[in-house]
């Protein structure tokens, strides 16, 4: 085992730098590399061989995790590209997507506090429409190379939608509870 810890989480795992992927290859390639790289393998080996195999499988768990989300992997398409989303320090959006955002939020409190579940449902239904309309823009941002930075807009807008159905499924569990 001689691990490169330069590589990309795309080149980890044999596989082209792209937003589109083959999750059946990646699924495979990354069974592959855990069988090589668990660190029960090398139980008899020196602790410093260990610890290299532990590092090497904790790379290989992240990246797979990275890839095998949508928006994570858009994210560190991105990243790999030179881009970053700024998602920490750059909170500027379009006024018509925060006013949606809001009203979407407030529609999520008011159905919880009245315990409305269908309403939740309809809210995540129309959260998952949205959400797929602008995995389609990523989609299409990131395959024609020239709007990377437009993409990096879309990414951000994705992450909003993300928290958003966080909040819808805690507030529908809580019904559960």
């Amino acid at each position: 085992m001689s691990p490169d810890f330069t590589k990309n989480h795309f080149e980890l795992f044999a596989l082209p730098v792209s937003f589109e992927l083959d999750t059946q290859a990646l699924d495979r390639a990354y069974r592959d590399l855990l069988r090589e790289v668990h660190p029960d393998r090398h139980s008899g080996a020196s602790d410093a061989e260990k610890r290299l195999a532990a590092q090497w499988a904790t790379r290989a768990n992240e990246g797979y995790q990275t890839l095998k989300s949508p928006l994570s992997r858009g994210r560190y398409f991105l990243l790999v590209n030179g881009i970053d989303t700024e998602e920490e320090s750059n909170t500027a959006m379009p006024v018509d997507f925060l006013v949606q955002q809001m009203e979407w939020r407030e529609a999520v409190m008011d159905a919880s506090a009245a315990h409305d579940e269908e309403r939740l449902a309809a809210l995540a239904k129309q959260r998952l429409a949205e959400e797929k309309i602008m995995f389609d823009e990523l989609r299409q941002q990131l395959s024609a190379g020239a709007t990377l930075g437009e993409a990096r807009l879309t990414v951000r807008k994705l992450r909003f939608l993300e928290k958003l159905g966080e909040e819808i499924d805690d507030a529908l569990e809580a019904f559960s509870c």
